[in-house]
């Protein structure tokens, strides 16, 4: 991402809409990868939040390193006249709070205020999410085709209402907002942000009328020393491709297939740091939870496999359409290209010291 770049072309619209009196924020300081070394070599060792590891690990194929931002910069940049604000990397709910904190005046200090505005961004943060979207009683009568996004309206006391415009497919209700709630939480008593912890257990809410959901109550404590970094680094290539098999004892065809895919690539020299079949329809999307009541009459077979040699990867890709014609009855869906090879970035999530990363503020 390049902020300023963005804010640049946000000028341009404005100007064509006779807009040009305008004020654009942007916000930057999250890109992290400039100062890399400067930092690793200063103590901030960067450590894997999973595993632990240094990221001295990965260093030499590290492509990006980005901290989340919080509010702040954001209500700076509103605090200084900007009509809209562009920015870097920056905590999903930060974005609402930010406004709250330059429109109500809340002190970076007043935890049950951040993390009410905390709770309004996390919950219209993924959009449709929050009016009916992944409902688990969404049906045909939900409109999903015509759905209404998220509307939060929040107070100075923290209080607030979601929403969604008036004719518009989705339903607000007091499940669609404790589902989203607990979206993407680990504890939910103690959700972590640049800005707040915030207690998700805290919130009140009731339905005050169709399609609207009110909260209060919420709660919150003191934000960590620490920004989240997500920071990207090169691990090789991979490809997947899929294969429908259909008739009698479809499962166990569609797993035999892809057990001779991979054997007739290591009886050609390839073998693959990771590989994985899969057989949807067989309940492979969440293993041991839901299985298939009887054998189904079809299933799709998805074979995977990442390696750090590209020429490996490719071979994988010519090795589908043979079993068309030398695979199992029933064996078709073969009807586009080639799987296609693509690099993979992969992600190591770590910590830094905030006093290491300064959010700044320009107004254009």
């Amino acid at each position: 991402m390049n902020p300023k770049a963005c804010a640049g072309e946000v000028r341009k619209i404005l100007a064509a809409n006779s807009l040009e009196h305008w004020k654009v924020g942007v916000v930057s300081g999250d890109d992290l990868l400039p100062r890399l070394d400067e930092l690793i070599a200063a103590g901030h060792s960067f450590d894997h939040l999973d595993t632990g590891e240094p990221l001295a690990a990965v260093r030499d194929r590290v492509v990006s390193a980005n901290a989340y931002l919080g509010a702040e910069p954001i209500a700076e940049a509103l605090g200084r006249g900007a009509n809209i604000v562009v920015t870097g990397r920056v905590a999903d709910a930060s974005l609402t709070l930010g406004p709250c904190v330059h429109e109500f005046g809340w002190k970076m200090d007043d935890w049950h205020s951040l993390s009410a505005g905390t709770v309004a961004g996390h919950l219209i943060e993924c959009g449709a999410q929050a009016t009916g979207g992944l409902w688990m009683h969404a049906d045909e009568s939900t409109n999903l085709a015509e759905v209404g996004y998220p509307i939060a309206e929040i107070a100075a006391d923290g209080s607030f209402t979601i929403s969604k415009p008036d004719g518009t497919g989705g339903a607000v209700n007091l499940e669609t907002i404790a589902e989203q709630l607990l979206y993407e939480v680990a504890d939910p008593a103690k959700y972590f942000t640049p800005d707040v912890v915030a207690d998700f257990t805290s919130p009140q809410f009731r339905q005050a009328d169709t399609n609207v959901v009110e909260c209060t109550g919420s709660k919150g404590w003191p934000a960590t020393d620490s920004y989240k970094v997500s920071i990207a680094y090169r691990d090789g290539f991979t490809a997947a491709g899929t294969l429908t098999i259909f008739g009698p004892n479809a499962i166990a065809k569609a797993r035999q297939s892809g057990a001779m895919l991979l054997a007739k690539l290591k009886q050609a020299g390839f073998e693959y740091d990771h590989s994985y079949v899969e057989v949807l329809g067989s309940g492979d999307c969440v293993p041991g939870v839901l299985k298939p009541a009887n054998d189904p009459p079809e299933v799709v077979m998805r074979v995977a496999v990442r390696n750090a040699n590209r020429a490996a990867v490719e071979r994988f890709t010519k090795e589908f359409a043979p079993l068309v014609t030398s695979g199992f009855a029933g064996t078709a869906g073969y009807t586009t290209g080639r799987a296609s090879v693509r690099e993979v970035f992969a992600y190591w999530p770590a910590l830094v010291k905030k006093s290491a990363v300064k959010g700044t503020v320009e107004v254009i």
